[in-house]
This record gives structure tokens, C-alpha cells and sequence, in this order.
């Protein structure tokens, strides 16, 4: 078994993830490798959401009997874990969404509706990147289209980086707003935080950070990182699906608009007008992700006992091997940074010209899970010339022996389509 410096130990961590047991097509051993599209549960996790429905299902905060008041304390209990996690100055400033693609939708509708100095409108400007997630491109499409504001963004390096040599051009006095990705989810990319937000604050501008490939595979300090907002997921951390986070600094979710309406986030209400509950609750209305986020809170735990920055070394020391294995493979093009420095632990490669969807479907017969297609990224597939990629991403518990298994059923890809 090859051995390498900085992992975890995987074999103990395994014990605790069921599904990484199963045999598949015909009593092949799984071979998970789709970790950046969502992670599998341990069983602290399950066991969390099992026990929360059979002895605490209710629903939180305006009950005064015995299992809604206990409901509301797991809830409002995953809220502080949260804060801990994230190194967040107030539990208050933390938003529970139920995904990140909800909670970047939420920054652009409070933008949108936002009374002076936050108003985005035809005299401003919004900043993208070419790398984003299509969570992080539509929602401010839609916002350029409604209120007539202009769409920039920051292009791509033929090695897979930000191409940053305009900066000064693209966040101008102008720009309202500059939201990008922390790490990639299709090139791996660990993008210059402190290069774009220092040249935002130059200008005012607003900073939102898309956290979802980030949160779970490295510390994660929001006072650190100096942004204004920081969005990211649960199920791709070993939480459920359905839970989101969207933490923003507290001046900004006092003077923000809410953007949906509804129970819990009311102060009081008339026929003729009403008033706002404090953040976060303003944030969150009607009947939230109560179970999910109880999920999220025993993930963190579950993280946190294991230790986010030996994660990310585990990670890095595979993104390291698996680099090196994958450039063994004939005709294998990685697509995106080329070495593991300043890069997540997913890849993605296309394989001479056989076709990505062609690629996984053998591998899949050979129980290996991976990724294909443009990952909710098609403008950095336009941006390469390429119609899909293929992408292994790794996590936890990922071990080289899953990265040996990949190059092996690559070479089976390979012989298999001549």
C-alpha cells in the first residue's frame, strides 16, 4: 500500500462512512470519487438525524411545550457550532439557507432591493469570475438584467488561474459588488483572497465569497478572510442535503432588506405594514431546515474532531500523488493548475478524444464514481475548447489506493475504446 506523508488515518475514518462498503456491479468495492459534487455521511451524522426525528421532531421557537423547546435549543445549538467553525465575531451574523446556491441568490436580492449605499442599479457595477459556479453567475445576471447594472468579471489563465492583470480596470469606483469562488469546483483553483478583496475595499466594493468548495476541506476564518459575506453548503461536508449557510458581517444584515417573507422573520405585522425580527431571523422565514441543520452541527463536530487542518494536509498530499499518477496516463490532459500548490483536492482531465460521459460510464462499471460533464462551470469549458471534463475529487477519507484504482481504470477506458 503506498504510503504518504501528512495522511489520515483512513482506515479507522472509513469504519465510520457505511455506504463505503458497498460492492456495486456485481461485487466490485466502491471506489467514491465525486466528493466536490457531495460527500457521504458518517454515522455520528445519521445518527443525529435519526435521534432528532424519533425524540425531538417539533418545530422551533414559538412552542412552549417540552419538544419544542428542545428542537429550538439543537437548532439554535447548530447555529453556535457553526460560528465556532467559521470563526464568525456573532452567532447572530450566521444565516442558515437551505444551500449555498440560495445563499448567494439571497446577497443579490438584498442587493437589488437595498436603499443607498448597498443599491445596485444602471450606474453600477458587478464583479464575477469566468471560473464560477452557475450559483454564482445566474443570480447576478438576473440582478444586471432587473436593475440594468453591468456584468464584469475577471478572465482565465491558459493554466487555470485568475487572470488578474486588469484588475484595477474591472473593480473600479463604479463596482458594488465582487463575488467569486474561494476554490474552484471544475479547475481545483485556490484563488488570490487577499489580492481581490484589498483592491474591492480600495474602492468600497462589497465582497462575497463562494466558500462551498473550501468549507470542507480546510480551516475556514471569516474575520481572516476579511470578506463581507461568505456562502457555503452542508452536504458537501459530511452534513445533509438541504442546509445552507450564508454568514454576513452584522452592520450589513441590519441595514439589508430581508429577502423573503413569511413566519418568524416579523417583528410585528398589520394589514397595513410590518417590521423585521433582528438577523438572522429575518433571514429565516417560515419553518427552517430544523433537522438538517441539527445534521450540519454534528458534521461540524465530526470535522472538528478529526481536525480541519489535518484534512487539508490528507488532501493536499493526495492532490499531490494524484497529480503525479494522472500525468502517467497517456493522452490525459489535467484541465486547471498542473501541480497540487494553490489547489483543492478535485481534478479535472479530459482523456485524448474519447468523450468525459463515455469515460465515467466505464469507469463506473468498474465501481468507480467520478464526475463528467462542465460541473455547473460550462464558461470555463468554452473558456478551454473542451465540451466536458472528467473529475475525480478526493476527501477524508480518500486514499491512494482509490487513486491507483482511477489510473488503472483509466488504462481500461483506454484499451477498452482502442
Amino acid at each position: 500500500m503506498t504510503q504518504l506523508p501528512g495522511l489520515l488515518d483512513t482506515e479507522a475514518i472509513r469504519k465510520d462512512f457505511p455506504v463505503l462498503d458497498r460492492l456495486v456491479h456485481d461485487g466490485k468495492k466502491l471506489v467514491y470519487l465525486d466528493n466536490a459534487a457531495t460527500s457521504q455521511k458518517p454515522r455520528q451524522v445519521l445518527d443525529a438525524l435519526s435521534e432528532y426525528y424519533e425524540r425531538y421532531n417539533a418545530n422551533v421557537h414559538r412552542g412552549v411545550h417540552v419538544l419544542a423547546e428542545e428542537a429550538t435549543a439543537l437548532y439554535e445549538g447548530a447555529r453556535d457550532k457553526v460560528a465556532e467553525f467559521i470563526n464568525a465575531p456573532s452567532r447572530d451574523e450566521v444565516i442558515f439557507t437551505k444551500n449555498a446556491s440560495e445563499s448567494l441568490n439571497l446577497v443579490a436580492n438584498m442587493l437589488g432591493w437595498a436603499d443607498e449605499p448597498y443599491r445596485v442599479d444602471r450606474e453600477t457595477e458587478i464583479v464575477i469570475t469566468e471560473m464560477e459556479h452557475h450559483s454564482n453567475i445566474v443570480p447576478w445576471q438576473l440582478l444586471s438584467q432587473r436593475t440594468g447594472a453591468k456584468l464584469k468579471w475577471f478572465g482565465l489563465t491558459d493554466d487555470g488561474r485568475l487572470d488578474l492583470s486588469n484588475i484595477e480596470e474591472v473593480i473600479t469606483e463604479k463596482t458594488k459588488i465582487v463575488s467569486f469562488v474561494l476554490v474552484s469546483n471544475i479547475l481545483g483553483t485556490v484563488n488570490p483572497v487577499e489580492t481581490i478583496i484589498r483592491r474591492a475595499q480600495e474602492v468600497g466594493a462589497l465582497v462575497l465569497i463562494d466558500a462551498s468548495q473550501a468549507a470542507p476541506h480546510m480551516p475556514l476564518d471569516v474575520q481572516a478572510l476579511q470578506a463581507d459575506f461568505v456562502a457555503f453548503t452542508g452536504h458537501k461536508m459530511c452534513g445533509p442535503t438541504g442546509i445552507g449557510v450564508l454568514w454576513g458581517r452584522q452592520e450589513l444584515l441590519e441595514d439589508l432588506p430581508p429577502f423573503l417573507g413569511g413566519g418568524e422573520m416579523i417583528e410585528t405585522v398589520s394589514m397595513h405594514s410590518s417590521t423585521y425580527a433582528p438577523a438572522p431571523h429575518k433571514f429565516e422565514a417560515g419553518t427552517p431546515p430544523i433537522a438538517q441543520a441539527v445534521g450540519l452541527g454534528a458534521a461540524i463536530d465530526y470535522l472538528t474532531s478529526i481536525g480541519m487542518e489535518n484534512i487539508a494536509a490528507h488532501e493536499h498530499a493526495l492532490t499531490e500523488y494524484a497529480v503525479k499518477r494522472l500525468g502517467e496516463v497517456p493522452d490525459l490532459r489535467i484541465i486547471g493548475p498542473t501541480t497540487a500548490e494553490d489547489r483543492g483536492a478535485a481534478i479535472s482531465f479530459t482523456l485524448g478524444d474519447i468523450h468525459p460521459h463515455d469515460v465515467g460510464q466505464v469507469l463506473d462499471e468498474q465501481g468507480i464514481a467520478v464526475r463528467v460533464g462542465h460541473h455547473c462551470a460550462r464558461p470555463v469549458c468554452l473558456r478551454y475548447g473542451i465540451p466536458a471534463t472528467t473529475r475525480a475529487s478526493f476527501y477524508l477519507y480518500s486514499t491512494p489506493a482509490e487513486i491507483d484504482a482511477l489510473v488503472d481504470g483509466l488504462e481500461h477506458v483506454r484499451n477498452f475504446f482502442g
